[in-house]
């Protein structure tokens, strides 16, 4: 798990990468994976925190009863994977930012091998701050590592001035 905290003019934000269990490993590997996410969670007192991680689950499209974690712009049918991004989501009051944006199909796909097309990767947000992003979408020419497609997000921070003492 890769964490990295970057503080500028007055504005913290707390950056999370990581990459969950695939899909054929035991529940105790995947539970422990969200355990150790939960304690990272934990330990982030201020500031914003953006996790962007192959989450190797579809969080599916629609929101119906999820509306407070996620968008209704996802792909597939959620799977067990799936349901544990968004139980997260939910108990961290978080956001799955991918799936409030509307956009192409071949926008959303994160994942494309061997016929197969899938959104596993997504980024995530304190819910707050769901607000300040603009934008979240595939880069379809740009591959992290073959078969993987890079998510990227816009999003705007307001810098506070801080005020010098008068003297």
């Amino acid at each position: 798990m890769l964490r990295r905290k970057i503080e500028a003019h007055g504005v913290k934000l707390n950056v999370v990468s990581d990459y969950s269990p695939q899909i054929g490993c035991e529940l105790e590997e995947k539970e422990k994976f969200w355990s150790e996410l939960d304690e990272v969670m934990q330990n982030i007192h201020k500031g914003r925190v953006v996790i962007g991680a192959d989450f190797n689950g579809h969080v599916g499209a629609g929101n119906r009863g999820d509306e407070e974690a996620m968008g209704r712009f996802g792909i597939q049918n959620r799977n067990a994977e799936g349901q544990m991004v968004v139980d997260f989501a939910k108990r961290m009051e978080m956001a799955v930012v991918d799936t409030f944006f509307q956009k192409t199909q071949e926008h959303r796909v994160t994942y494309k091998s061997g016929g197969r097309s899938m959104q596993v990767d997504y980024i995530l947000c304190r819910r707050g701050n769901l607000k300040e992003f603009s934008d979240c979408k595939v880069v379809v020419s740009e591959n992290v590592a073959k078969p993987h497609r890079m998510v990227v997000c816009r999003m705007t921070l307001k810098v506070r001035k801080v005020k010098k003492p008068k003297a």
